[in-house]
């Protein structure tokens, strides 16, 4: 099984300007290589309430168009989230996009009630589990990080974990961003799983600061961490012998 080179893309959003954010992500992706690409939550327009003004026909998304040129051109995969419409609701949707322009998609199980997220955005009631190039990843967006039930690994009836890999797309507030390191690091552990948390820099029009401190995390708790507040790009490689190893010293998911 080959080992898998993933980048996370940590970057300062320009609050609600999809062109200036495509410019952006453009400039810190020209000389990016990888298999996995993240981007963060909402990654065009930062953390919005204004589904009126931004959000996307799910089937006529700029945004997703976009997305899939940059997959298409770098030969890549790319996780992000951004808001949508579809059947006259809207949806903080992960979108997992390959090269051959599929798209693999997440609604937002859990919203954030204190920034008043319910009320904008239908909260999704399923997981999505992905497999691309051999590994199998669960889908998840900010918020989903407080509950553990919902990322959950177990075995399959052939015995093998349901995932390898838990993709975290957030904007998480620098005030907060103790309990970021800490869950992201829990989960790793817990489902003996990689953990990959991409979080933005700057500060939004709410006046709330974001840190980044995006990280790659083993199944083991041991950390690959930007530096805090500083745009910029985490490439690695996961590596499924590595896991594999972890999972057979230390059989846990078996006692579920």
């Amino acid at each position: 099984m080959q080992d898998l080179k993933v980048a996370l893309v940590q970057a300062n959003q320009v609050w609600e300007n999809k062109k200036l954010n495509f410019e952006n992500y453009e400039r810190l992706l020209s000389d990016v290589s990888a298999d996995l690409i993240l981007l963060p939550e909402m990654f065009q327009t930062g953390f919005s309430m204004n589904t009126s003004e931004l959000a996307e026909e799910w089937q006529k998304s700029e945004s997703i168009e976009w997305l899939k040129s940059i997959s298409r051109t770098k030969n890549c995969a790319i996780y992000t989230s951004l808001m949508v419409s579809e059947n006259g609701k809207f949806y903080n949707r992960g979108v997992f996009v390959t090269p051959n322009e599929r798209i693999k998609k997440y609604d937002k199980r859990k919203s954030f009630s204190l920034a008043g997220e319910h009320k904008s955005y239908t909260s999704g009631d399923s997981e999505t589990i992905v497999e691309y190039l051999g590994w199998k990843f669960q889908l998840q967006i900010c918020y989903d990080l407080r509950f553990p039930e919902i990322a959950r690994n177990y075995l399959l009836p052939n015995l093998t974990p349901a995932y390898d890999v838990l993709l975290y797309v957030a904007n998480w507030p620098a005030k907060r961003i103790s309990h970021w390191n800490a869950l992201l690091k829990a989960r790793a552990i817990e489902n003996q799983a990689y953990v990959l948390g991409v979080n933005r820099v700057g500060m939004d029009a709410n006046e709330l600061t974001y840190s980044g401190e995006s990280k790659i995390i083993s199944a083991q708790g041991e950390s690959l961490e930007l530096n805090k507040n500083e745009e910029n790009v985490l490439i690695s490689f996961l590596q499924k012998d590595r896991l594999n190893e972890v999972r057979k010293l230390l059989p846990f998911l078996s006692d579920c």
